[in-house]
């Protein structure tokens, strides 16, 4: 393991000198950033300036990241490469979404617009009205340059499968508090891995701000988009058609089922449930829209309204069958995404309400880029490669032009 021979030496004379030095935070700042730089040598195939014919890539920049130990924290640098990505092993995977919720949590509080579930917290922290509102400042630049850099990144590769869907957060607006739309977009690209490829904070999710958000993913590459998957939302829908022009859509059958059981006494909802559930256990898409008649032609008999619901979503429901039998249990609902939503939910929950949506992009911003750094590193992928190859070159799957018409129509 190379330590930097420069910082080393200046550790030496310190300690030579007597000096106030925090020796123990150097010591282990300086062994931290050579642990890393090893790692990023092992993946590259050659250290920094070294010719080598193992040699993957090469190094592009670095990034600084923040690693909170026993003895301080300790200023990183994540080196960037050209092609690939690296994420070191011995950063904590979600320390800069416990920076960003610090960062939100003390805004609120040296601004004066904290609830008393801030307050609390603060206390608990042990943090008195004498915090420095220009450290605040500094940490909530610095976490916003990192979210504007990631989620305005270009979009390289192609994505064959894109989730879409939305929460609500809530925060002040002047002497008001509202209800913030937080749309969130990831997607599957060509070599089965996943990604986030899009955050947005607005007013309300209607149509605009929806065409608006797609249309920004497109201006930074997004394309050989084949399915949308998302809720059944109308200005949705409407997006859709118009900015992502030929792909398809399916609608998640985990909110279909929600607004079919709506319709269905509470004793008979189990029963109704799992006559649908039926529908999508079948071996190859024309098992699927059989199956979807028979079950609409047997419910209909007891609930008329189910019929009708699910004859004219079948197209919407069963968009899936579409593609590669492996895929259909990652593609037919939202729940991968829903999964991250729950855990912006669950940091959003610490604060309660927001000081302004810059505290909200924060925030979610840093859960996004940590699930994404996670992703990156992740040995397996969440489709195969070759089950991926397979869509993304054979053209267009059978069906799909006319795996909903209904979306096409709006």
């Amino acid at each position: 393991m190379a330590l930097d021979k420069h910082a080393l030496s200046e550790l030496l004379d310190a300690l030579r000198a007597g000096g106030d030095i925090d020796v123990v935070r150097a010591g282990m700042q300086l062994v931290a950033q050579a642990l890393i730089e090893l790692e990023a040598a092992q993946q590259i195939g050659a250290g920094r300036y070294e010719r080598s014919p193992e040699r993957l890539t090469h190094r592009n920049g670095a990034r600084e990241r923040l690693f909170s130990t026993k003895a301080g924290d300790l200023e990183l640098r994540v080196p960037k490469l050209r092609s690939g990505s690296f994420y070191p092993s011995l950063l904590e995977p979600r320390r800069r979404i416990d920076r960003a919720l610090w960062a939100v949590v003390m805004e609120a509080y040296v601004h004066g617009v904290s609830t008393r579930k801030v307050d609390d917290l603060v206390r608990t922290l042990g943090i008195d009205a004498g915090i420095s509102k220009s450290e605040v400042s500094r940490i909530c630049a610095e976490l916003d340059e990192q979210v504007a850099e990631f989620t305005g990144r270009p979009i390289s590769d192609a994505f064959a499968y894109l989730f879409l869907d939305a929460t609500y957060l809530k925060a002040h607006e002047g002497p008001q508090v509202v209800s913030k739309a937080v749309v969130i977009a990831t997607g599957v690209r060509s070599d089965g891995h996943r990604e986030v490829l899009g955050l947005a904070v607005g007013d309300s999710e209607d149509g605009a701000f929806w065409t608006a958000f797609l249309r920004g993913l497109r201006a930074r590459g997004l394309g050989g988009v084949r399915l949308v998957i998302s809720d059944a939302h109308e200005g949705l829908k409407q997006s859709i058609a118009a900015v992502l022009v030929g792909a398809a859509w399916q609608r998640c059958r985990v909110h279909f089922m929600r607004n079919v059981l709506a319709r269905v006494p509470k004793g008979s909802q189990e029963m109704v449930a799992a006559a649908i559930r039926t529908i999508f256990a079948q071996p190859d898409a024309a098992a699927v829209h059989e199956q979807l008649d028979q079950i609409a032609d047997k419910l209909g008999r007891q609930f008329p309204a189910v019929e009708q619901m699910l004859r004219a979503a079948e197209a919407d429901v069963t968009a899936f069958a579409a593609f590669p039998v492996a895929h259909w249990r990652r593609i037919w609902s939202t729940n991968p995404l829903e999964r991250l939503i729950k855990e912006v939910k669950r940091r959003a929950d610490v604060v309660g309400i927001f000081p302004d949506e810059a505290a909200i992009l924060r925030l979610v911003g840093a859960v996004l880029i940590e699930a994404h750094d996670e992703w990156a590193v992740a040995e397996r992928r969440y489709l195969s490669e070759g089950s991926m190859a397979s869509i993304l070159s054979a053209g267009e799957p059978a069906g799909l032009a006319s795996a909903n018409p209904a979306l096409l129509a709006s």
